[in-house]
């Protein structure tokens, strides 16, 4: 969907939030941990009633999982939903999602790596911000810094101004657009839906877990064959995690295969960008207009 997208209200104390999983299954007592955090923050927190369901890998049935996403996005006293964790499953329920009140109640949905398929509905077939962050599963988690659950209370609450890094760079230039993308195995998994990106003009993010090289390199090039790796503002790759050899060493690093597949266009490509499944997963907002800018070898992505 071209054109401004919506931006729901920043939150503030006292507001409710609720926690579902529109995923895979969570262990009860992360749900908790989060909720106590939240609570911390002056939130209440309401948890929605098959969130710890499981049927098979799934938390619940479709129908119970897309029960709880409906619940929650039809109630206008929700100011944002937290997805509990990703895994695999919001594909099979998001066609029969209705976010027609969305419009008039807008809210934050936040997630990350199965939920770039919310994101990504949310963005381009109903026009509405939301919020690429780590999930409840990993706020208490020890092995994430700091800034992956400060930067999701600074951006619920209004308070995330910009994100800075150092990494390598590829054509370094400042760059302007809205942000997109994510999990790049989910962004190739809607190719031929309403909700596969258009990049043109935008910062395309895109990061990785547990696939080998030449799916990496196949996965970029079916979206370059797509049209989607033309005309970007910039790309930003972020984790490359656990990218592994096939019997047939690929013989390039993740940053040698991508520009390899880029190589042709004139837009920067900026890696190493603190989000994904890494410890330093921070928050950051997709469908939102921000810009690149580089300043002594350190970028900055800076919400305009």
């Amino acid at each position: 969907m071209s054109g401004i997208k919506i931006q729901p209200d920043f939150l503030k104390t006292g507001d409710e939030v609720a926690i579902i999983s529109p995923s895979f299954f969570i262990e009860e007592q992360k749900v908790i941990d989060a909720v106590a955090i939240l609570e911390g923050w002056g939130l209440k927190v309401r948890v929605g009633k098959n969130t710890f369901k499981r049927s098979g890998s799934f938390a619940g049935s479709d129908e119970e999982r897309l029960s709880d996403l409906q619940e929650m996005t039809d109630d206008p006293a929700i100011k944002a939903i937290l997805c509990s964790r990703g895994g695999y499953g919001v594909a099979r329920i998001i066609g029969n999602a209705d976010f027609s009140k969305l419009k008039r109640s807008p809210k934050w949905y936040a997630g990350f790596s199965d939920i770039t398929v919310l994101h990504l509905w949310l963005s381009e077939v109903v026009g509405i911000m939301s919020l690429h962050s780590d999930m409840p599963l990993n706020y208490s988690n020890p092995g994430k810094s700091a800034a992956t659950l400060e930067t999701i209370r600074q951006a619920l609450f209004g308070e995330l101004g910009s994100c800075e890094w150092t990494g390598q760079m590829y054509r370094a230039m400042n760059a302007t657009g809205e942000v997109t993308g994510g999990n790049l195995s989910l962004v190739y998994s809607l190719m031929g839906t309403a909700a596969l990106p258009d990049t043109e003009g935008k910062i395309f993010f895109i990061e990785e877990v547990g696939e080998y090289f030449y799916h990496l390199d196949r996965m970029l090039t079916s979206l370059k064959l797509a049209g989607r790796l033309k005309g970007l503002s910039a790309l930003v790759v972020g984790g490359m995690n656990k990218i592994d050899e096939a019997k047939v060493p690929w013989g390039k690093s993740v940053e040698e295969t991508i520009r390899d597949i880029v190589e042709e266009y004139d837009y920067p490509v900026f890696f190493d960008f603190p989000a994904g499944h890494i410890s330093d997963n921070r928050a950051f907002y997709i469908g939102k207009t921000a810009k690149i800018e580089i300043r002594d070898g350190e970028a900055s992505l800076i919400y305009t």
